[in-house]
This record gives C-alpha cells, sequence and structure tokens, in this order.
C-alpha cells in the first residue's frame, strides 16, 4: 500500500517523484488489467465458436453414437430402472412404435450443441413403410456468437471487439442449418440397430419474428426426404453439406437465413382417428352433483374438459377417445412446453372402492405403447399404498377424488363425491 505518511515527510522533489511513480504503476496495473480482460474475453470467443464447429458434420470422427448400454451404464443405477431399459430395448427391437420414437428420441437428444441452442423436436413414426418423420426446431441468427475475436491495442490502451461481417454471418448460418441436417440424419441411421428405418422426413423449423406483422411465428424453411440406403452410401468426410442437401433433393430457400417459410414433405399429423367431439359437462354441474354416481360416459367428457382448460393455457389440447376401440385410452393431451410437454395418457376411472395396483400397471402399460411422456389417472375414489409405490419414480400422477375436486375449483366448477351415495345409486341401476 502507498505510504502517504511517509510521502508527505519527503522532499518536495522527491515527493513529486514518487507521487509520479505511483501514478505510473497504477496506469501499467491498469493496462494489464485490460489486456487481461481483453485475453479472458478473446477465449471466450474462441470457445464460442469451437463450440458451432462441432455441429459440424466433417467432425463425425468423434463418437456420438447413442446405444442402450450408454444409457444403462451412464444415467440409471436402480436395478428397477435398468430392468425398465431391457424392457424398452426389447420393445424397440420389435419396432414398438412407442419404443422407436422414444429411442430416436435419446439419440437427438444425445447430440451435443451450444448452449443457446434451441432443444426441441417432435417425432412420428409409421411401422407400415418404416418412415420416422422429424419436426426439429433449428438456431436463428442471433444464437450464433457474433464476435471473431478481442483484442488489446497497446497503444490505443483499448479493448477492441472484431465482430464477423454480416455477410460471414449469413454465410456460416446457412452452412450451419444444412450440416445441422446431415448430422441428424446420420446419427438416426448410425444407431438404427433394430432396422426400423428405411426413411427419415426431417422438416427444419424456426421461430422467429415475422417482419410483416411483428409477431412471433414458427415456420418450416428447410425439408428433406432420405432413404438409408441412398444416406449411408455418402461418405460425409468429403462433401459439401449445401450440394449433398441438393443431391438429396431437399427444398429450401437459396438463402436459409432470410427464413423464407416452404411447406414441408410431410408434416406430423396430431390428429388421432380415436378422438371424437367432446361435449360439455362441467358447466352444468354444481355442488349436488355426486360425480361418483354420474354416468361413466359423462365422467370422461368431464376430465377431457377439465384438463382441456388446464393445458389450454400453456397452448396444449386435450381430445376424448371413442369409447370402444381405446386402447385403454380415455384422453390424450398434447402438451407443447418444451420441457415437460410432449404427449400426455389421461385415464379416467369413477371408481366407488380403491384403485388397484393393477390400474396404475396398464396405465404404465399404455403410456409405454402410446409413445407418451407421462400417464394420469383420475379416479373419484383414492388408491392404495400398493399404487404409490409402483408409481414411484415412473412418468406417472394418480389424481384421487380430493385431487379432482381442488382441480375442478381452481378452474371455477363445484361438485361433490359421495362414494356411500354411489354405491346405493349404481346397485340400483342395475
Amino acid at each position: 500500500m502507498f505510504d502517504f505518511v511517509r510521502l508527505a515527510q519527503q522532499h518536495p522533489a522527491t515527493r513529486l517523484r514518487d507521487q509520479k511513480r505511483h501514478e505510473k504503476e497504477q496506469i501499467l496495473r491498469k493496462k494489464e488489467k485490460r489486456r487481461l480482460t481483453a485475453e479472458k474475453l478473446a477465449q471466450e470467443a474462441q470457445f464460442a465458436i469451437q463450440q458451432l464447429q462441432r455441429t459440424l458434420v466433417l467432425s463425425l470422427d468423434i463418437d456420438n453414437t447413442f446405444d442402450w448400454n450408454t444409457l444403462r451404464d451412464l444415467r440409471f443405477t436402480e436395478r428397477k430402472n435398468i430392468q425398465l431399459i431391457d424392457h424398452k430395448k426389447m420393445l424397440y427391437m420389435s419396432g414398438d412404435y412407442g419404443a422407436v420414437i422414444d429411442y430416436c428420441k435419446m439419440v437427438l437428444a444425445n447430440s451435443v450443441y451450444p448452449d443457446t441452442f434451441p432443444k426441441d423436436f417432435d417425432l412420428d413414426y409409421s411401422g407400415d413403410t418404416k418412415m420416422l418423420i422429424v419436426e426439429y426446431q433449428l438456431p436463428v441468427l442471433h444464437h450464433l456468437p457474433n464476435i471473431k475475436d478481442v483484442r488489446y491495442l497497446k497503444s490505443k490502451d483499448e479493448v477492441q471487439e472484431i465482430y464477423f461481417s454480416e455477410k460471414e454471418l449469413v454465410k456460416l448460418y446457412d452452412d450451419l442449418i444444412y450440416q445441422i441436417i446431415l448430422r441428424s440424419l446420420h446419427e438416426l441411421f448410425e444407431a438404427d440397430v433394430a432396422k426400423a428405418l428405411d426413411a427419415i422426413i426431417f422438416n427444419g423449423l424456426v421461430t422467429a419474428v415475422d417482419k410483416a406483422h411483428g409477431n412471433e411465428t414458427t415456420g418450416c424453411i428447410v425439408s428433406i426426404q432420405a432413404s438409408k440406403d441412398e444416406f449411408m452410401a455418402i461418405n460425409l468426410a468429403h462433401v459439401d453439406p449445401k450440394a449433398c442437401f441438393k443431391l438429396l433433393k431437399g427444398i429450401g430457400s437459396s438463402q436459409l437465413h432470410s427464413l423464407t417459410p416452404i411447406p414441408p414433405i410431410l408434416r406430423i399429423d396430431k390428429s388421432d382417428r380415436r378422438f371424437v367431439s367432446g361435449y360439455s359437462v362441467a358447466d352444468a354441474m354444481d355442488d349436488s352433483i355426486n360425480l361418483a354416481a354420474m354416468s361413466w360416459e359423462d365422467f370422461e367428457h368431464l376430465i377431457r374438459e377439465l384438463f382441456e382448460k388446464e393445458f389450454k393455457q400453456y397452448g396444449g389440447e386435450c381430445n376424448v377417445t371413442r369409447a370402444s376401440r381405446d386402447g385403454g385410452v380415455d384422453a390424450i393431451a398434447f402438451d407443447p412446453d418444451p420441457i415437460r410437454g410432449g404427449k400426455i395418457v389421461i385415464q379416467a376411472k369413477r371408481y366407488t372402492k380403491t384403485v388397484g395396483v393393477s390400474a396404475v400397471r396398464d396405465l404404465y402399460g399404455t403410456v409405454l405403447n402410446e409413445g407418451a411422456n407421462k400417464g394420469i389417472l383420475v379416479t373419484t375414489a383414492d388408491y392404495g399404498p400398493d399404487s404409490y409405490e409402483f408409481a414411484k419414480g415412473k412418468p406417472l400422477t394418480l389424481l384421487s377424488g380430493a385431487n379432482l375436486l381442488h382441480l375442478l375449483a381452481a378452474h371455477g366448477h363445484r361438485a361433490k363425491i359421495d362414494l356411500q351415495a354411489a354405491r346405493i345409486a349404481l346397485a340400483l341401476q342395475g
């Protein structure tokens, strides 16, 4: 620390010399600090660029192929989870719809991209044609690093940021999109040990502000259909990504950075032939309505209506299925949230006694068969300890009668559940 007391006691000339030396040292320290700051910023800029380069198709020598053993070894340790993985693998090897979807999702989720990139995709699969449809959320320009380098200019004592030019940035973006497409196709085909995929349709989606009306919209800017035999014959280490995309008859604007929407080759169809038109039940209810005694059909439509309101606030939807051929599904919800969302199977049990664990097992089996992300079981009664124990650690939610009344109240509806009265009423009905 500089000794100001000693400085005050010194000869004026000596004091002035020491003061100047101290000021010079302070200036040098500040310059050194700025130089170190420039080095740190330069390292961060280079790291961002290196992260981006990891997406290149030419870096496919990195082993990024997903396999079941990786999942067993790294992500799960409990015996019951390993057994679940082995069961899922068996379903996948047999070509089961839900298992193929889940497997392909894990393959894509295993890809490493910069943290700023969106990591959202939706899949559909046809077992008859062995065709997978991928709707993949692509990055936009602002997801890319725009700083090329950072330098310290000693002569000016300034930290200078060097940016990519607009021409460099749009070229980098267009190249990147072609590389993401080819890399995704490569990873899916390479990981297809069950030979479940003969072809893949990849639709690249972007979400950005439409300059025509100023609102955020999502549109498809690239679409490609590739057969496995054709794609695996390509030597990706020596291709030009854009030329390869054109060779595979991919469609898209010549300037992808313009985000010009194009009609995709084929879109994922979220419609389900099992769905039937719903009708309103909740609005006609009051606290005189005993949910446990209402008709099973009204109860299923009530549950559909309730969850439609629950998911609608997040942009989702919910549909009730036909009673005769629902495969154990009473309603199916689609939640668009990229983290918690996806396909959700809902089963409604208008019971007057405790729901047995077999119903929870059935729901879990349905979730696996449907390729859903989650299952919800709703009842007017309650569940036994074995039901809660089975659901533990699984993507299942068990809603009891009390939970149901609470959910109804949250959406402005009133009703009651009287199990004793319902048993008598249902017995009289025969």
